[in-house]
């Protein structure tokens, strides 16, 4: 058997043709997704947004969006499509998100994960995310708590020298070779 050559990935910004397989992906990666309208209204009227995805063989693959607010990135939404999770998509994603909120001036990244989301939050502190607080009961469909993690400051040596090691580490990595069969799991790869 003859391995699958790894296939390219681009990060681009979301489109409103994108919404449809957007929303699909939302929907099988959270109990309680974004209306449809969320995405369009977040693309076409916020200044503050910006929203980017994954694209395979120009197939939307993974998304994510961002508020840029004064000097903060606050990371809005994140997912992979189950059936390409586990190839370093997410990965991918966040160091793109990341690199986009520092070129935007921003010092810092926060987000909210669900305490049970594991993988998301290994990644998340991988990449300099550390736990801040708690909202409790944030999440509507079982009531649980969402972990509020940021990074230190985006432009500290420190913070500079992660991303640039990980950047290169991950151009390393093979890149993805296909759609799996999914699963389960949490939304990132």
């Amino acid at each position: 058997m003859v391995a699958r050559p790894p296939l390219k990935v681009m990060i681009d910004d979301m489109r409103l043709a994108d919404l449809d397989t957007v929303h699909a992906i939302e929907r099988a990666s959270f109990t309680t997704p974004w209306p449809p309208h969320a995405y369009q209204s977040e693309i076409e009227s916020n200044r503050l947004a910006r929203y980017v995805v994954a694209r395979i063989d120009g197939e939307v693959v993974a998304y994510a969006g961002m508020w840029i607010m004064v000097d903060e990135a606050h990371i809005t939404t994140f997912a992979v499509d189950p059936s390409w999770r586990r190839q370093h998509l997410g990965e991918r994603l966040l160091l793109a998100v990341l690199e986009i909120a520092v070129a935007r001036g921003a010092r810092e990244a926060t987000l909210e994960v669900r305490l049970s989301n594991l993988p998301a939050r290994r990644l998340y502190e991988k990449y300099g995310f550390r736990p801040v607080g708690l909202r409790p009961r944030y999440y509507s469909d079982n009531n649980e708590d969402a972990l509020i993690m940021t990074t230190e400051s985006l432009d500290s040596p420190r913070m500079e020298a992660r991303i640039q090691r990980l950047r290169l580490a991950l151009d390393e990595v093979p890149g993805p070779t296909g759609p799996v069969e999914p699963s389960g799991g949490a939304p990132l790869a």
